[in-house]
C-alpha cells in the first residue's frame, strides 16, 4: 500500500559528502526539513484522523441539541420550551454551518481537478468561524479556483484561529492573483499566540510522529500546500500572528 507524506518527492542528484554536510548544516540553520525526516502517514490512517477530527467538530453542537430535546421534553412551562427550542435552532444551524465548511476543507467538493468558487468558501468560512468572538474579514477576489487551493484558504482559517484562543481577529489577503494566488492570514486578539507546534506539523516534521486527531488538521494543511506548490510561513509578533502561503521565493 502506498503511503501519504508531507511533500512531494523529487529526483536529486547524488552529492558529495562534503555537500550533503553542507546542505544538512543549512537545513538545520534554516529549520528547513530533509525529505528523509518528513512523517509518512499510512492513506488510510491519514482518512481515519481526518473523520476523527470532523466528528470531534461536530460533537459539541450534536450533543446540545440532544440536551435541547431532553429539555423540551421535561418543560412544563412556555419559557422552559422557548429556551429549549432556541437551543435547538442554533445548534443544529452549528451542525449544518461546520458540515458544510467540512465537506469543502476535508471532502472531496467534486469530481478530481474540480474548480469552486470562492465566493462559497467565504460563505462557509463565515458560518462556521465567525460568532460574536471571532471576526472574518475576507478580501479575496470571488474568482474560481483549483479545488486544492481552495481547501487550503480554509484549513488556513483553521490554523489561525488557534492563535486566538479568546477570540480576536483573522485578515485573509490574497498573495499574488490568478490561479497562483497564495494567501496570507493576519489574526489580532487578546493573548494572541503562536502554538509551538504548529509550524513543525505543517512542515511535516512533528516532535512525535504519531499523530492524533488533534494534529492531523495542521499535517493535512501541509499536505494542501505543497500540493499547491506554496510554502507556508509564519510570523508571530507581540500582537498578532501572520500565516503566509506563498510561491517559494
Amino acid at each position: 500500500m502506498s503511503s501519504v507524506t508531507s511533500s512531494a518527492t523529487s529526483s536529486v542528484p547524488a552529492s558529495s559528502p562534503a555537500t550533503a554536510d553542507a546542505a544538512s548544516a543549512e537545513a538545520a540553520a534554516t529549520g528547513a526539513a530533509s525529505p528523509a525526516s518528513l512523517v509518512t502517514l499510512d492513506p488510510l490512517d491519514l482518512c481515519a484522523l481526518i473523520c476523527s477530527r470532523v466528528c470531534h467538530d461536530l460533537i459539541s453542537p450534536s450533543g446540545a441539541i440532544v440536551n435541547g430535546l431532553e429539555v423540551l421534553e421535561d418543560a412544563q412551562d412556555e419559557e422552559t420550551k422557548t429556551f429549549a427550542l432556541d437551543l435547538i435552532k442554533k445548534s443544529a444551524i452549528r451542525v449544518s454551518a461546520r458540515l458544510q465548511f467540512c465537506r469543502l476543507a476535508f471532502g472531496a467538493s467534486g469530481s478530481s481537478g474540480a474548480q469552486i468558487d470562492l465566493g462559497d468558501a467565504e460563505k462557509v468560512a463565515r458560518g462556521a468561524l465567525e460568532d460574536e468572538k471571532v471576526k472574518l474579514v475576507w478580501s479575496l477576489p470571488r474568482l474560481l479556483l483549483p479545488k486544492n487551493r481552495v481547501k487550503l484558504v480554509l484549513n488556513l482559517l483553521v490554523l489561525a484561529g488557534q492563535t486566538i484562543p479568546r477570540g480576536g481577529s483573522l485578515t485573509l489577503d490574497p498573495v499574488g492573483e490568478g490561479e497562483a494566488m497564495g494567501f496570507r492570514v493576519e489574526t489580532r486578539g487578546l493573548n494572541v499566540r503562536l502554538p509551538a507546534a504548529l509550524p513543525p506539523l505543517v512542515a511535516g516534521t512533528p516532535a512525535d510522529p504519531a499523530l492524533d486527531a488533534h494534529a492531523i488538521q495542521p499535517f493535512y494543511a501541509g499536505l494542501l500546500a505543497r500540493a499547491c506548490g506554496l510554502d507556508v510561513g509564519f510570523v508571530a509578533t507581540g500582537d498578532s500572528v501572520v500565516i503566509t502561503a506563498a510561491v517559494p521565493a
